[in-house]
């Protein structure tokens, strides 16, 4: 008998880290970080938030205790930093000040090292790409951690980022280049095909309202009963796939020569360079 997962969410495991922490960039990724550290019980009033430009929903989080772009009187315990890498360059430096020798960095920068953040800021650096999924808790995140990172910290650095949903963590820093080109920008991918499949239904004759319905609701399914299924992913295709049906017609075109195969291969690899590319 198949088996599945439970359809109700298991209760987080309620924030327990010690020390200050200051959040450098309140945009999307940002924001749902700081919703899941609130949720699971983190004390707003440890928190520090540095944002310029903060949203309605960020300024209003400080009635709830955290500090919003405080004056910097010393090092904090964690600074996470969720700014765009473009902007990185000018404003990685007015980071320092709230980095000491033994401050926790915890990056979600596409495409910024370790080696970069350390120049930057200092500290004990884990670097991590998370994917858009976070901002309803249902995210992955892959994280590597720098050799003088600590037990403790890479403990606390799990903490905050499975707030966002699942986190995963690699040694070879190397690797980060192709996680991203696979879970960080992967969101876009399944977009697409909920966009392609829609798109082909018109061309079939549906009515576009119906066809983007389907669309929508078939992927959106689709990645729910893998989430729940204990079924590898093969599997699943397989249990759709009668011989010489429908399914198996289609399967055909996508499975065959310069298919979807060759076509996501070129893809990540396209994804993998530009990554190494930001990374300079």
């Amino acid at each position: 008998m198949t088996r599945y997962k439970s359809q109700m969410t298991a209760a987080k495991t309620p924030i327990d880290i010690s020390g200050t922490i200051a959040l450098a960039g309140a945009g999307k990724m940002g924001s749902a970080m700081l919703t899941g550290w609130l949720a699971r019980g983190l004390d707003a009033k440890r928190v520090a938030v540095i944002e310029p430009a903060p949203s309605p929903d960020i300024a209003a989080l400080a009635a709830s205790g955290i500090r919003l772009n405080p004056k910097q009187t010393g090092a904090v315990d964690t600074l996470v930093v969720a700014l765009k890498p473009q902007t990185f360059g000018e404003v990685g430096a007015t980071l320092k000040p709230w980095v000491g020798p033994v401050t926790l960095v915890v990056s979600i920068m596409a495409g910024t090292t370790i080696a970069a953040l350390r120049a930057a800021c200092g500290g004990a650096v884990v670097r991590a790409m998370p994917n858009t999924p976070a901002s309803i808790g249902r995210g992955i995140t892959v994280a590597v951690a720098a050799k003088n990172v600590s037990a403790t910290q890479r403990t606390t650095a799990d903490a905050l980022l499975s707030a966002t949903g699942a986190v995963e963590w690699v040694d070879d820093e190397s690797l980060m280049d192709a996680v991203t080109a696979v879970s960080g920008s992967g969101p876009a991918y399944v977009f697409l095909l909920a966009e392609e499949l829609a798109r082909a239904g018109v061309a079939a004759g549906l009515p576009e309202a119906l066809a983007s319905r389907l669309a929508r609701e078939t992927v959106a399914g689709s990645g729910e009963l893998l989430h729940r299924s204990d079924l590898a992913s093969a599997t699943l295709r397989q249990n759709v796939t009668s011989p010489g049906g429908t399914t198996a017609a289609a399967l055909e075109v996508l499975m065959g020569k310069d298919g979807l195969e060759q076509l996501m291969r070129r893809a990540i690899a396209a994804a993998t360079a530009r990554s190494k590319q930001l990374a300079k």
